[in-house]
């Protein structure tokens, strides 16, 4: 009994330094616990930063794609004025061939007309030599035959003058078929200008396809930047939830 006091006391302060100890051991594994939780704060603020850096990457490639989509549409805007000097350069020589044909058409009325006063003077001299001719004939019957032949003169002169007449119908005949001709070469004129302005037509709507091609083709390129972007998205998200994994992995190591 007198052994056994000491040795209780000394069992009971050895239980209390065992305490002290494991109170230690806990502020330690609570120190620990501290200096873990600062450094998943340091790797969070870590990813942050890189996160911050990844959308500062972001963006600086999304001002890239702006740019390089306004130089796209510089570069359209560009073909169209060119497209536009084209058709004023278009304009100007239709304007042009317009011209040239009117004058060329001024020219061939200029000829007929003179052509026309040119056969209406020589057929006035011919009608004024057969007059002459005619009035020499009269007088050398009426000296052949006498007074008495006159009413056949008579006659002859009438015959003369309905052949004159005919002449005269058969004159305005061939001036209405040049006019007839003139017409029709109006009339192939006016087709051809049709033609002409169908095959403009025809160019304008090719190009106004073209650039609906164009178009296509732009909004299938920012499609792909789009998909492009999507899949970047997805690997941020990927190497997100590998760094995750990752600090997970060593947190449970260092805790073994």
């Amino acid at each position: 009994m007198h052994n056994s006091a000491p040795s209780a006391l000394e069992e009971e302060r050895e239980r209390e330094r065992e305490r002290g100890r494991e109170r230690e051991r806990e502020r330690e594994r609570e120190r620990e616990r501290e200096r873990e939780r600062e450094r998943r704060r340091e790797r969070e603020r870590e990813r942050e930063r890189e996160r911050e850096r990844e959308r500062e990457r972001e963006r600086k490639r999304e001002r890239e794609r702006e740019r390089e989509r306004e130089r796209e549409r510089e570069k359209e805007r560009e073909k169209e004025r060119e497209r536009e000097r084209e058709r004023e350069r278009e304009r100007e020589r239709e304007g042009e061939i317009h011209r040239e044909r009117e004058s060329e058409r001024k020219r061939e009325r200029a000829r007929l007309l003179e052509s026309e006063r040119k056969r209406e003077k020589d057929r006035g001299r011919e009608r004024e030599m057969e007059r002459g001719r005619i009035r020499e004939r009269a007088r050398e019957r009426e000296r052949e035959r006498g007074g008495g032949r006159e009413r056949e003169r008579e006659r002859e002169r009438e015959r003369e003058r309905e052949g004159e007449r005919e002449r005269e119908r058969e004159r305005e005949r061939e001036r209405e078929r040049e006019r007839e001709r003139e017409r029709e070469r109006e009339r192939q004129l006016g087709r051809a200008r049709e033609r002409e302005k169908e095959r403009e037509r025809e160019r304008e709507r090719e190009r106004e396809r073209e650039r609906e091609r164009e178009r296509e083709r732009e909004r299938k390129r920012e499609r792909e930047r789009e998909r492009e972007r999507e899949r970047e998205r997805e690997r941020e998200i990927e190497r997100e939830r590998e760094r995750e994994q990752g600090n997970y992995g060593m947190a449970s190591i260092r805790k073994s």
